[in-house]
């Protein structure tokens, strides 16, 4: 079926709208099983095609007949059919959550438009994709985010209804329009949050033993990957301390800066790959931290060439509100710490979910179109 065939809704009020119903349900768990996939090995850096779906811990290459979405995962009841090891339960959940994405957005948008139905899971795909990812890794991959804005660029050159649109050239206006606000509002955000909040000083008593080892910055309570604090060169982790000891030197009362490349211990320069091991008698120590992450940029960017500009103010309005209530609600249950640890591209995806199942509607006194 070419695409002119998929845009022409003759070809979709000839079946049955249920019977519709049951394939975007079962196709979006046929996505969803390439969701599992995508989810694993992006943050590896490994391809999504080649080799085919195994077992990650007995590398037992999965025949079609044990592929089989939903239905797999509890006949073999979360285990791998070789090995026996367990098999996360987040893959029955993604298959699970884009047959649902899939089903709600025909039930939704079916009637009106089949193509704007199918352009929608396309983004409920991204975002399901992007917010697992994040959660597990702390990241979004270029991948899902500059990848989704061309294929927002794309969709909205196919299907115009995407923006509100009867013609291609408003609605590339509009994705265009979209992409450059989402990109440049949420890098706002974020400079402006760098500027603000950039530095945490962390709460220790006097005297704290603190050790800057090769991959981390280990405290008394707790160990701080680098990767969670490096975000670009320009981080530094700053320790004061009244004593500083070195494999083969010591100071007393000095200011040691460690950043991705470089490590100063007041005037003196050294290179951080060839210093393994640094403990310091810290009297301050402050972490760098970020407001949001450069991959929300990014991820925003997308879901402005999809959606438009209407749609990444909300997002951001919505996904603060989202972050704040989450985060209170951690707080009243004892898990402050978890609160700080979680990502926010899902708040902004939740969001932007939001906006596409009737945001829209009820928003347009808000932000005007």
């Amino acid at each position: 079926m070419g695409i002119d065939a998929i845009l022409d809704s003759r070809n979709w009020t000839a079946v049955p709208f249920h019977f519709w119903s049951l394939v975007f349900f079962s196709f979006g768990c046929i996505v969803g099983s390439f969701l599992n996939v995508v989810i694993h090995r992006l943050p590896l850096g490994e391809s999504v095609i080649s080799p085919p779906s195994h077992c990650p811990h007995c590398n037992y290459s999965i025949p079609w007949w044990l592929n089989i979405p939903l239905v797999t995962w509890l006949w073999l009841r979360g285990k791998c059919a070789n090995c026996r090891a367990p098999i996360s339960p987040r893959y029955l959940l993604v298959e699970l959550f884009t047959g649902c994405a899939f089903l709600a957005c025909w039930l939704a948008f079916g009637q009106t438009s089949a193509p704007l139905a199918l352009a929608y899971c396309l983004v409920l795909a991204g975002f399901i994709a992007s917010s697992f990812i994040d959660l597990e890794h702390m990241i979004i991959p270029d991948e899902l985010t500059l990848g989704g804005t061309v294929a927002g660029l794309l969709g909205s050159f196919l299907v115009p209804a995407l923006h509100g649109q009867t013609t291609i050239t408003a609605a590339m206006q509009q994705s265009f329009l979209g992409a450059a606000v989402g990109g440049g509002m949420i890098y706002g955000v974020l400079r402006v949050g760098k500027l603000l909040f950039g530095r945490q000083k962390i709460q220790i008593t006097p005297d704290t033993k603190v050790i800057l080892g090769e991959n981390a910055v280990v405290l008394p309570d707790r160990e701080i990957p680098y990767e969670e604090l490096f975000y670009r060169q320009s981080d530094t982790i700053i320790v004061k301390a009244r004593t500083v000891e070195l494999i083969d030197r010591c100071y007393h009362h000095a200011t040691v800066r460690l950043s991705p490349n470089s490590l100063r211990i007041d005037s003196d320069t050294f290179d951080p790959a060839q210093t393994s091991y640094l403990e310091a008698v810290a009297e301050e120590i402050y972490l760098p931290r970020e407001a949001m992450g450069f991959g929300d940029v990014k991820f925003m960017a997308a879901i402005g060439a999809f959606l438009g500009w209407q749609a990444v103010v909300f997002s951001l309005m919505i996904s603060s509100v989202i972050g704040s209530a989450v985060g209170v609600t951690l707080i009243l249950c004892g898990k402050k710490a978890w609160s700080s640890r979680l990502p926010y591209g899902p708040y902004i995806a939740l969001a932007a979910v939001i906006w596409i199942f009737g945001g829209k509607g009820w928003a347009e006194w808000i932000i005007p179109r």
